[in-house]
C-alpha cells in the first residue's frame, strides 16, 4: 500500500451494503479458550489481521496443533486441557494487546518458563497491574527492558493465589485474562474487580464466551459495589465449533456514513443482539436522526435523507474504540460535541486523546480537553486540507478517513497501519466510489 492514502470526496448514489472481517476481540478470546479446552474446536469467521496472526503465531510457538485456512476464514485448534505443549518457549505478541495480556496470564497459570517479546509499540503499553499480581503469586519476572512492560522472562511454577483484586480502569483486558484462565488453577480463582469498567462490554463479552465454551463461574456483588467472580479449578470444557461475529468496530466506520450523508447502510451478518459493546455506537448514531432495522441479511442503519445532525454529550467509556470515529464525524454536527469518560484511551496504541486533539487541530477544527470529565470537546467547523498523522494507530487512520469523504483535501499517512485489525479497509472504501 502507498505511504499516503488520498481520500476522495464522496457523493453516494445508492444504499451501502458491506461485508467486514470477523471481530478481533471475539477471535482472540476464542483462540485462547479453544487452546485451553479439552477438545478440538473449529472456529469459523476468524479475523486474519496483524493482531490475530500474532496470537496464532504464539500458539504455534507454544506447540499447539493449529490448522489455519485464511481463504475459508477457519482455524482448527486441538485443545490440550490446560497443558502448554512447549512450556519453555519464546513468543512474540507483536502489537496485540489481547495476545499480550491473555497469553501472559494463560502461561503463568499453566506454568513454565517463557521469553515474552513484543513490538516497540506494545512495549510502551502498561502491563504492571497484571505482572504485579503474578509476582505476588510467586512468578519470577526478569525484565529485559523497562520494568512493568514487555519484553520480559516469565518463570511460573505452582503459583499460589488467594483472593485476587484487579482494577479495570486502565484496561479491562487484565480482568478478562484472569477470568478465562482462572479455571487452569487446581483450586480455581476468586477474582474481585474494582474500577470504572468492571461491568463493561468487554468483560461481558468474556463472561458470555466462557459460558458458551462451558466454563462455569458464579458472581456476587459486594457491599462496596465491587464484583467478585468465583471460577472453579480444573474444569473440563470446550466446543466442537464456534462462529465468530463480524467486527462491529470495523462496521462502525461504515455505519457512520448514514448520518454523515443521510444514506442507508447495511453491514452483512451484523445483528442487534451482538456480543460486542460497539453496538452501542450504532445505537448512538440512530439518535442522530437515523433508524435501525434488523433483517435476516444484517442490521440496517437508515439515514432517511437527513441533511444535518446535532452535537451530543456522550459517555463513551464502554465503547471507547469509537471515540475517534465519533470525534471525526462530529466535525460536521451543527453544535458542540462532548465525548466524556475516555481518559483510559491515553494508554492504548497511542495517546488517543492527544491524537484526536492534534489531528482535528491540524485541520483547523477547534478541539480541547475537558480534564474534569476525562473527555474532549469538539466545535463544528469546515476542515482545512491536511495530512493526518496516524501514530501507527489503525483506528486513527480509519476514523479520520470519514472526514475526507465529506470534505476535500484530507490525506491519511501510513494507511497500512490498518492491517492490525482490518487489512482491506481502504479497498472497501474505494469500492464505494
Amino acid at each position: 500500500m502507498d505511504k499516503i492514502y488520498h481520500v476522495k470526496k464522496w457523493t453516494p448514489k445508492s444504499p451501502v451494503k458491506i461485508t467486514v472481517p470477523g471481530s478481533k476481540s471475539i477471535t482472540n478470546r476464542a483462540l485462547m479458550l479453544s487452546a485451553m479446552s479439552n477438545c478440538t474446536c473449529t472456529l469459523d469467521g476468524v479475523l486474519f489481521s496483524d493482531d490475530s496472526r500474532a496470537f496464532l503465531s504464539c500458539l504455534l510457538s507454544l506447540g499447539f496443533d493449529v490448522k489455519i485456512n485464511e481463504d475459508t476464514k477457519q482455524v482448527i485448534i486441538q485443545g490440550t486441557d490446560g497443558i502448554i505443549p512447549n512450556n519453555n518457549a519464546v513468543i512474540n505478541v507483536r502489537s496485540a494487546g489481547t495476545a499480550a495480556r491473555f497469553l501472559t496470564v494463560m502461561l503463568a497459570l499453566a506454568g513454565g518458563d517463557y521469553e515474552m517479546q513484543s513490538s516497540a509499540q506494545m512495549a510502551k503499553r502498561p502491563m504492571q497491574p497484571l505482572l504485579s499480581i503474578l509476582e505476588a503469586a510467586g512468578a519470577k519476572i526478569e525484565y529485559l527492558g523497562e520494568e512493568g512492560h514487555f519484553p520480559f522472562m516469565l518463570h511460573a511454577h505452582n503459583l499460589k493465589f488467594s483472593d485476587v483484586t484487579i482494577d479495570t480502569s486502565l484496561s479491562s483486558q487484565f480482568a478478562s485474562a484472569l477470568l478465562m484462565a482462572g479455571c487452569l488453577l487446581p483450586e480455581g480463582l476468586s477474582l474481585t474487580m474494582t474500577g470504572s469498567r468492571m461491568s463493561g462490554s468487554y468483560i461481558q463479552m468474556t463472561l458470555s464466551m466462557m459460558e458458551q465454551f462451558g466454563i462455569s463461574f458464579s458472581e456476587k456483588n459486594n457491599d462496596t459495589g465491587e464484583k467478585t467472580y468465583i471460577i472453579p479449578g480444573k474444569q473440563e470444557f470446550g466446543l466442537p465449533q464456534f462462529l465468530i461475529e463480524p467486527d462491529l468496530s470495523g462496521a462502525a466506520y461504515f455505519y457512520s456514513l448514514a448520518p454523515l450523508f443521510g444514506i442507508d447502510v447495511l453491514v452483512r451478518n451484523v445483528h442487534h443482539k451482538s456480543l460486542q459493546g460497539d453496538i452501542k455506537y450504532v445505537e448512538l448514531l440512530s439518535k442522530l436522526g437515523c433508524c435501525l432495522e434488523d433483517t435476516e441479511e444484517g442490521l440496517w442503519l437508515k439515514g432517511n435523507g437527513i441533511t444535518h445532525f446535532t452535537g451530543q454529550t456522550v459517555d463513551m467509556k464502554d465503547y471507547s474504540d469509537q471515540s475517534m470515529t465519533f470525534a471525526a464525524i462530529s466535525v460536521f454536527a451543527d453544535s458542540i460535541t462532548e465525548i466524556i469518560n475516555i481518559g483510559h484511551i491515553r494508554f492504548q496504541e497511542t495517546d488517543r486523546m492527544a491524537a484526536i486533539i492534534n489531528e482535528l487541530s491540524r485541520m483547523g477544527i477547534r478541539c480541547e480537553e475537558i480534564p474534569e470529565k476525562e473527555g474532549i470537546r469538539i466545535y463544528p467547523g469546515k476542515p482545512s486540507p491536511a495530512l493526518i498523522h496516524t501514530y501507527e494507530d489503525h483506528r486513527m487512520a480509519m476514523a479520520f478517513t470519514l472526514v475526507g469523504m465529506k470534505s476535500d483535501g484530507i490525506d491519511i499517512d501510513d494507511p497500512g497501519c490498518c492491517a492490525k485489525t482490518f487489512e482491506n479497509y481502504f479497498d472497501l472504501i474505494d469500492s464505494l466510489y
